[in-house]
């Protein structure tokens, strides 16, 4: 408290802020590749197929102990569900496009 009592009332409330902001940053819910394809119904083997055939965008990557992770937020996490519920009919012989034809 000492530190914050020494700035002005706009220096400690601006520093406030900032720290408030960094700290939501990182505690906002992130998810898994396999988490994900739970969550939206898929095998984990059908999510990497979109992902590496370009169907879906890939999210954020980052290096954990040598080992490449990708890091899915809830916008991401939407962004495939609308793409499934777009574009895939399990069960139905393949995506809804080829189906309806």
């Amino acid at each position: 408290m000492r530190f914050m009592k020494s700035f002005p009332l706009q220096s400690s409330l601006s520093w406030w802020l900032t720290l408030s902001i960094v700290y939501t940053i990182h505690i906002m819910r992130t998810y898994s590749t396999a988490e994900v394809a739970k969550l939206i119904g898929v095998s984990k083997n059908t999510l990497l197929r979109w992902l590496y055939s370009g169907k879906v965008s890939e999210p954020r990557r980052l290096m954990n102990g040598g080992q490449d992770v990708r890091i899915w937020r809830e916008r991401d996490v939407s962004r495939v569900r609308t793409y499934k519920e777009l574009n895939y009919w399990k069960g139905r012989g393949g995506t809804r496009v080829e189906t309806q034809q």
